[in-house]
């Protein structure tokens, strides 16, 4: 295989985890949010800055698989 087919690989595993983890997170705060809706304010703030943090990884990968 060559350098660009496996960027290519490795780019898409990234975003495939970035879709799987914030899909996690949504909906684990979508369920806290229905246990507690009084703390809704608190877990919709965590939720998104887990979010922009998986966010910044996936795109960290990208970048460095595209760089290789």
């Amino acid at each position: 295989m060559t350098g660009a087919s496996l960027a290519g690989i490795g780019a898409g595993l990234a975003a495939i985890g970035a879709g799987i983890g914030i899909g996690r997170i949504g909906g684990s705060a979508t369920e806290a949010m229905a246990r507690q809706p009084e703390f809704a304010g608190k877990i919709q703030t965590a939720m998104l800055i887990a979010a922009a943090l998986v966010e910044g990884v996936a795109l960290f990968a990208v970048v460095v698989a595209m760089i290789k």
